[in-house]
């Protein structure tokens, strides 16, 4: 978190809800990252297009970043790790029949109650996970 500051955090912001905001408009779709990669296996192919398009966007968007502002991301973890960590954070998302991003993105932006409380049990468990890695690994 050393090169945080609240402008970038606020374009990203913004940057996610107008994406969530364009998917819903133009497809009738929730932009929950889980659902979006699960119906890539479990949907016919003509509903995959959209999902390898929103897919595609997330890896530009990152390399882009990355291309632009090449000091912008700092972590001390590994990349691949916290990539695999990202998958088993979808796949247990999944299992549970929920979805971080939907949730937290589109479920907050409708005001469910129900993803209110998701998002809370989701940031409590991300908490406790970070605080047990830091202090006994």
């Amino acid at each position: 978190m050393n090169n945080f500051t609240p402008l970038s955090a606020l374009a990203g912001g913004v940057l996610i809800g107008l994406a969530s905001v364009w998917l819903l408009a133009a497809n009738g779709r929730i932009a929950g990252i889980s659902g979006i990669v699960h119906g890539l296996f479990a949907q016919p192919p003509g509903d995959r297009t959209w999902r390898v398009a929103f897919l595609a966007g997330l890896l530009v968007a990152g390399f882009l970043w990355l291309a632009f502002f090449p000091g912008g991301t700092s972590s001390e973890r590994n990349l691949a790790a916290m990539a695999f960590a990202g998958l088993l954070v979808g796949f247990g998302t999944r299992m549970g029949g929920g979805c971080t991003s939907g949730h937290g993105v589109c479920g907050l932006g409708r005001l469910s109650l129900r993803s209110l409380v998701a998002v809370i049990v989701f940031m409590a468990a991300g908490m406790l996970a970070v605080f047990i890695t830091r202090n006994f690994f």
